[in-house]
């Protein structure tokens, strides 16, 4: 991601630093740069409040900006949002908090106002399939790229993202994956830092992470691309977390409904009681998954790999693999009569 407009050189002037506070501020309160030095590490940040003070003692217009910034300045490590910290910035106003690496680098800034959340996970879209069940719609048009209420469905899904903090996200593409590409580019449009990976064979619905070289979080978040959601992922987040869960897998409830009383037996043929037209409730897969970096090497290497099969496989290891109901609007665009019916939800879904 372009961090350029959030960054100054400390060898520039308190005029320069000036000028790019009053072209970012367009709306923004207490537009704030980060202050790097030669290695491109941050070592202070800058507000005009900071060289209105300097300028008060004696400073001049022209001195550098390294006499200026505030070099006690606050940030969060990769990994590390911790929620009572950015409630408390919330409360005293403060909207943009850097991220920085091992080496003092800038590699995120969290918009606390903007942002709903701001979840430590890099995101993969899985959206590399044919969508035949959506043909003739899908004939020259991926399934994702398909709009509902004039927008793409897999865009609502990135922004979504964004909007709760998740910046890193590599997209896998198959087929017409290239209007993707021509579509999203590098993200920067959306806020984002959007890569691909082509799967050159289908690699089922979470093979093809094999094949990703890094990511800049140990939690990833994986979706199917035609999901029509606005889930709380800050809600499954929490729960992965509170629970120190391997992987969490997010669930749709599903009620069924018996129109006669059932009766429950015991010892074949006696009746223990019964339940006058019961309502039994079932939790089905929503195909939004989070869990560690490290779970990735149980994934074989090109071969179709499902998430159900991953599933299996941390629970058979006896690993820890939690689900977590959804309880906000969600649809799968898999048929004709979902996209028809999208079109229809989407002028009252807020996200």
């Amino acid at each position: 991601m372009n961090f350029q407009k959030h960054l100054i050189s400390h060898k520039a002037t308190a005029r320069e630093a000036l000028r790019k506070l009053d072209s970012e501020a367009k709306g923004i309160i207490a537009p704030v740069l980060f202050v790097h030095d030669s290695d491109e590490k941050i070592v202070g940040s800058l507000t005009d409040g900071d060289i209105r003070r300097g300028l008060i003692n004696k400073l001049g217009i022209d001195d550098l900006v390294e006499d200026f910034m505030f070099s006690n300045f606050r940030y969060f490590t990769n990994n590390k949002f911790p929620k009572t910290e950015i409630q408390a910035f919330k409360a005293r106003n403060i909207r943009f908090i850097p991220v920085l690496d091992d080496t003092n680098k800038l590699i995120q800034v969290l918009d606390l106002q903007n942002n709903r959340a701001n979840i430590p996970a890099s995101a993969v879209i899985m959206a590399g399939g044919r969508g035949e069940r959506l043909m003739p719609l899908t004939d020259g048009t991926p399934k994702p790229m398909l709009k509902v209420g004039g927008k793409p469905i897999i865009e609502y899904n990135i922004e979504h993202l964004v909007r709760h903090g998740i910046t890193d996200i590599t997209i896998s593409i198959r087929y017409l994956g290239d209007q993707l590409i021509e579509y999203f580019g590098d993200g920067s449009a959306h806020q984002a830092n959007i890569k691909y990976i082509t799967e050159d064979k289908p690699l089922g619905t979470i093979g093809a992470l094999k094949d990703i070289k890094s990511f800049e979080q140990e939690t990833i978040l994986v979706m199917n691309s035609d999901l029509l959601t606005n889930v709380d992922f800050e809600q499954l987040h929490e729960a992965f977390l509170n629970e120190s869960a391997d992987m969490a897998v997010a669930t749709i409830p599903y009620d069924v409904n018996i129109p006669y009383a059932v009766m429950e037996l015991e010892h074949g043929n006696i009746v223990k009681s019964f339940k006058e037209k019961p309502k039994y409730t079932y939790y089905s897969n929503a195909g939004i998954y989070l869990f560690k970096q490290e779970l990735i090497k149980l994934i074989p290497e090109n071969q179709k790999y499902d998430a159900t099969d991953l599933m299996n496989e941390v629970v058979a290891s006896g690993r820890k693999l939690i689900a977590e109901p959804i309880l906000s609007y969600w649809l799968d665009i898999g048929r004709m009569e979902d996209f028809y019916k999208a079109q229809e939800d989407i002028k009252h879904l807020r996200f």
